[in-house]
C-alpha cells in the first residue's frame, strides 16, 4: 500500500453528512443516540453536518462536547443581500456552525457549481471562522482512463490553492470518488491511500508546511465493515459518511473503529 513520505500525528475525524433526509424528531433522536453514546475521552472528532434547519436544535442535543460539532452541507458564495433561499456563512457562523462542506459532487452535478463559486465559497467560510471541509473525487470514466489524480489536481488548484499557507492547513479536504458515492462501491484502501499521498503530496509542491497538517477524508459508501481499514491507511485522516450516518448503530460503530485506530496510532 502506497505510504507517504510526510508523516505527522493528525486528529481523525468521523463526519455524518444527512444530505436531505430525516423528519424534525427523527433528526434529533439521532443527536440524541450519538451524544449518549459519544463520551469526552473520544479521541476522535465528530462532525454532524445535518439540514440547515435542524442546525441549531441538533447543537442543543449534543450539548457542550468539545468533540462534537455541526457542519452546513452547503454555504453562499455571497456575503449577503437579495438572494433568496441562500444561506451566508456569517448566518451559519452565527448560530454555532464550526464546518462546512463545499463542493460536494451532488453540488456540482445537480446545481452546476462551478470552481470560480467555489473558491468564493471557501472564502466566505474562512472569513467568518468556519472551516470548509472541501469534496473532490473523479467520475468513474475518469478513474477507468486512469485521469482521477489528474482531475482531483485540478480541482483542487483552482478552489484551494489561492488561500495562504496558513488558511490551507486549517481546511479539511474530503477525497469522495463519485462512482463510490451511495452506490455501495467502494474504494479499495490501497487507492484510497494512493489518492491521499497523492493529494498531499502535491499539497507539499506549494504549501510545504500545510502537507502534513492538512486533514483529508476518504467519503463514498462508508460503513460499519469496511472503516478499520480505511482508517488504518497513513493519509487517510477519517471518514465522511453518508448512508451509514442515518443510522445511529452503524455511525457509532463507525466512531469506536476511528478510536481504536487512533488508540493503535498512539
Amino acid at each position: 500500500m502506497p505510504k507517504s513520505s510526510i508523516p505527522m500525528k493528525r486528529q481523525k475525524i468521523v463526519a455524518g453528512n444527512w444530505k436531505m433526509n430525516l423528519s424534525y424528531a427523527q433528526a434529533m433522536s439521532l443527536s440524541d443516540a450519538i451524544a449518549a453514546a459519544v463520551k469526552e475521552e473520544t479521541t476522535c472528532e465528530i462532525i454532524l453536518a445535518s439540514p440547515f434547519v435542524y442546525l441549531h436544535d441538533v447543537l442543543r442535543r449534543i450539548g457542550h462536547r468539545d468533540c462534537i460539532s455541526i457542519a452546513a452541507q452547503n454555504v453562499s458564495d455571497k456575503v449577503q443581500g437579495a438572494y433568496t433561499g441562500e444561506v451566508s456563512a456569517a448566518m451559519l457562523a452565527s448560530v454555532g456552525v464550526e464546518f462546512a462542506l463545499v463542493g460536494h459532487s451532488e453540488r456540482r452535478e445537480f446545481y452546476s457549481e462551478n470552481d470560480n463559486q467555489l473558491a468564493a465559497k471557501v472564502d466566505r467560510c474562512l472569513e467568518n471562522g468556519i472551516i470548509p471541509v472541501f469534496c473532490c473525487g473523479e467520475r468513474l470514466a475518469e478513474r477507468e482512463t486512469n485521469r482521477q489524480m489528474e482531475v482531483v489536481a485540478e480541482q483542487l488548484t483552482a478552489a484551494l490553492f489561492h488561500l495562504t499557507e496558513s488558511q490551507l492547513s486549517e481546511s479539511i479536504i474530503a477525497y469522495e470518488p463519485v462512482w463510490a458515492i451511495g452506490t455501495g462501491k467502494t474504494a479499495t484502501a490501497a487507492q484510497a491511500q494512493e489518492m491521499h499521498a497523492n493529494i498531499r503530496q502535491l499539497i507539499q509542491s506549494r504549501f510545504p508546511n500545510a502537507a502534513g497538517k492538512i486533514r483529508i477524508l476518504y467519503g463514498g459508501s462508508v460503513t460499519a465493515s469496511n472503516a478499520s481499514e480505511l482508517f488504518a491507511c497513513n493519509d487517510v485522516d477519517g471518514a465522511l459518511v453518508g448512508g451509514a450516518s442515518l443510522k445511529a448503530a452503524d455511525f457509532i460503530s463507525i466512531i469506536h473503529s476511528c478510536n481504536q485506530s487512533e488508540r493503535n496510532l498512539a
